[in-house]
């Protein structure tokens, strides 16, 4: 793979042995410490610089924009939670105000069918006491005139059933003494 130049060296890949690089890996070669250690104080120092100020800072500016905005967010759920919390006490109040007004309304109601119910049964018990009055009269009147044919009947029955069984005529003033006698 190596191949000749003009002055007899090789060029390629490989590495010539050599007595000082035999047995040891070259980061800990003790040639090599001194830049090593000047290079890491270099890097580190230019990692800190960046770290301290371009990323932590950007860093920062995004946990405290975070912790504000979560801040905002907790503040806008207490006030909404306090507006809801209004709006059911004004919603309560309302229903319980909607409650007292049909109830009063139920109760008006009641009162003005209980009064009409009152006033129609004072009509018909008025009426029907009218009526009462007027059929207690024609049955007294019935009966006095019905009282007053009982004694005619009876006396026609009496002749009628003494005529039967006897045979004759009976005496009309003893069979009306007889009915007057028995009535009393």
């Amino acid at each position: 793979m190596a191949t000749q130049g003009a002055e007899g060296h090789a060029a390629g890949t490989e590495v010539p042995a050599g007595p000082a690089h035999e047995d040891v890996f070259p980061p800990f070669d003790s040639t090599y410490f001194a830049p090593q250690l000047i290079w890491l104080a270099l890097i580190f120092g230019t990692l800190y610089l960046l770290m301290s100020k371009v990323a932590l800072p950007r860093v920062a500016g995004i946990f405290s924009t975070r912790k504000q905005a979560i801040a905002d967010d907790l503040a806008a759920a207490r006030k909404a939670q306090e507006a809801a919390a209004a709006a059911a006490a004004a919603h309560e109040k309302t229903l319980a105000g909607a409650k007292a007004k049909a109830q009063a309304l139920g109760q008006q109601a009641h009162a003005e069918a209980a009064a009409a119910a009152d006033a129609s049964r004072g009509k018909l018990e008025a009426e029907l006491g009218a009526k009462l009055t007027e059929a207690e009269t024609k049955i007294a009147e019935t009966k006095t005139a019905a009282m007053a044919n009982v004694d005619a009947i009876a006396v026609e029955v009496a002749h009628a059933i003494l005529q039967r069984i006897t045979g004759r005529a009976a005496d009309p003033k003893a069979v009306v003494d007889a009915v007057a006698a028995a009535k009393a």
